[in-house]
């Protein structure tokens, strides 16, 4: 396969085409190198071969033995070469796709020629654009450390246990160049990100590669789960070295944008792995940011919680803090000052946090009483966040329910009379309030008014789901049931609007469950056959009782050409029996009514 790679062709540029950006980066005349001077590049030649390299890295290999020896050539051509290939980009990405096909010992020997003798290298090839993303990608090789651990089973116990070493030692070097020059590894974008994926590693946990790793190409998936595996019993003392590093540089984490991910990485990864540490880095973070000298009677607090970097550090801080710490936070900064910070267009992000993090807190009362006073102003400036998440955090308290509940209805305008209640629903699902809706009187010329469910937002239909979770729901089932079926069914088939009525519809009573569904006979149809409409018939089906899936199933099945042509309605037909029910009805009886056992005993078992 190598040789046939060698002997094919190779595309020579066009002319006049050094004086343009080739796309690739290799052909650029010069170009100075992060350790100063100007950078070596890759002969022409050179960089066709790691491009065809990178080719049949996508293609795969049929076998393992074609495997082993294609990386062992590919490994054996960069001799020498290594840096200038993993900081020119097509270098840089075909190092990415090979060196999850490489053992152990092989990417220690990658890791080891890009640091150099005294794992100098480290520095330069991180805080290179293109050489970062290979250094990330050779750390993350780490989690397979145990998969190539020396075993008792197997004469080869020296040789694996030499090899996993190589590694080892290649990950320890590099930690012992980063504790040096620290600041220009946090202080630089592509080095930061090497920083993250270190500390991952140190922990013994990993995030999955991203499915194209190109420079500059953004990874959609931004909140991967992160993997965990056993690292070597040295990482855990070099985890502890670099976040004291960190900690000493905390003036520089807490305001510089590159710098300040890389704490909160590791405050992470601490309170997955290390919680004592999280303790200890926790409460050294808010002593250094509220011992700032700040003017008499302020807070320096309040001063990093409307900055856009330490805020995000400050998010992460209040996720993460033990009670005693969110406890003394509120009483000594924040007490009186929440309606404040929630109207800040960035300060409003971490009391959000705080919100979520006090709600099973003794102190959340207080905070939640000082909220609602300001619920209409934080409505008016549109941080529609901070009332999501007091709602939701309102769920977990019952105490707080009846009051947001009043507080939520005075700031719609739709508290008195009572009259007005019964339009609740859509006035929080679209955000407005009552006068735009309903108004009283018009003059000429007013503009006309809205039509709320046809204005369904985001933050709204988030707002009744977790006002769903409140142990009286029955202002929001009245307003619900207030609506024409033609209403329920422009709700349910509506992208936000159907997430709300089905966490409205499936939580309620039988009973309840029963009135709505009657409701909105005739319309099963019409629900099946639309996009959203479909996953929330699905969802009533999987809540509803014997009885009611017969009511459904006895509307859709006359419909049996429509559904199965339809491409949401094809899904529903197979999911609710539909066919048995037509045919073999004592069989689907049977059926649903074991589903039905089944669910209840599993209810009752997780309540």
């Amino acid at each position: 396969m190598v040789e046939k790679m060698e002997g094919s062709s190779k595309k020579q540029p066009k002319e006049g085409s050094k004086k343009k950006w080739s796309g690739n980066g290799e052909n650029r005349k010069s170009e100075s190198s992060p350790a100063g001077g100007e950078r070596k590049h890759l002969d022409a030649q050179t960089v066709g071969y790691f491009r065809r390299v990178s080719d049949m890295l996508s293609e795969g290999f049929n076998e393992d033995e074609e495997k082993v020896l294609f990386v062992d050539n590919v490994l054996r051509e960069m001799e020498g070469q290594a840096i200038m290939v993993a900081m020119g980009m097509t270098g840089s990405v075909a190092l990415q796709k090979l060196l999850p096909f490489a053992n152990v010992a092989q990417v220690g020997q990658v890791l080891s020629a890009l640091g150099g003798e005294d794992g100098s290298g480290f520095k330069a090839v991180s805080c290179d654009r293109c050489g970062g993303h290979v250094m990330e990608s050779a750390l993350r090789q780490m989690s397979r450390w145990t998969d190539n651990s020396p075993s008792e089973q197997d004469g080869s116990e020296d040789k694996e246990a030499e090899d996993c070493g190589i590694l080892e030692e290649q990950v320890l070097s590099m930690c012992n160049m980063v504790r040096e020059n620290i600041l220009e590894f946090i202080r630089n974008t592509h080095g930061s990100h090497v920083m993250r994926t270190l500390v991952h590693v140190l922990a013994g946990c990993v995030a999955p590669a991203r499915a194209d790793s190109r420079p500059g190409k953004k990874d959609k998936n931004t909140a991967s789960p992160l993997t965990d595996f056993e690292a070597p019993v040295s990482f855990w003392m070099e985890l502890k070295n670099l976040s004291a590093c960190l900690m000493e540089n905390i003036n520089v984490c807490v305001t510089d944008s590159n710098a300040c991910p890389v704490l909160q990485t590791m405050l992470v990864v601490c309170h997955r792995k290390r919680p004592k540490l999280l303790k200890q880095m926790t409460k050294g973070i808010m002593g250094y940011l509220s011992g700032i000298s700040s003017a008499p009677g302020v807070s320096p607090l309040l001063v990093f919680f409307k900055d856009q970097t330490s805020s995000r550090l400050l998010e992460t801080v209040i996720e993460l803090s033990h009670k005693a710490l969110l406890r003394d936070l509120y009483r000594s900064h924040l007490e009186k000052k929440l309606v404040d910070l929630a109207l800040h267009p960035i300060a409003n992000f971490p009391i959000q946090r705080l919100i979520a993090a006090s709600a099973n807190l003794k102190v959340f009362p207080k905070l939640f009483n000082e909220m609602v006073e300001g619920l209409e102003a934080v409505m008016a400036a549109g941080h529609m966040g901070v009332v999501v998440q007091l709602a939701k955090s309102c769920a977990e308290r019952e105490e707080t329910q009846g009051p947001m509940l009043q507080h939520l209805l005075q700031a719609f305008h739709c508290n008195e009379p009572a009259s007005r209640h019964t339009s609740s629903l859509p006035l929080f699902l679209s955000l407005y309030a009552y006068e735009l809706c309903y108004p009283t009187e018009t003059a000429e010329g007013d503009p006309p008014p809205q039509r709320p469910l046809e204005a369904i937002c985001y933050h709204g239909s988030c707002l009744v789901q977790s006002l769903a979770k409140f142990k009286d729901r029955s202002l929001l089932m009245n307003s619900l049931h207030s609506l024409s079926p033609a209403e329920l069914l422009a709700l349910g088939s509506h992208q936000l609007g159907s997430h709300a009525m089905q966490a409205l519809v499936t939580t309620c009573s039988d009973k309840g469950k029963g009135k709505i569904l009657r409701k909105i006979e005739g319309t099963y149809v019409q629900l099946a056959c639309s996009r959203y409409g479909s996953r929330f018939l699905e969802a009533v089906w999987n809540s509803a009782t014997v009885s009611q899936r017969q009511n459904i199933a006895q509307e859709l099945v006359p419909s049996e050409t429509q559904l199965r042509s339809d491409q949401f309605g094809r899904h529903i037909w197979p999911k609710f029996g539909l066919a048995h029910f037509g045919k073999r009805k004592a069989h689907w009886m049977e059926i649903q009514t074991g589903d039905s056992k089944k669910r209840k005993m599993f209810s009752d078992l997780l309540e």
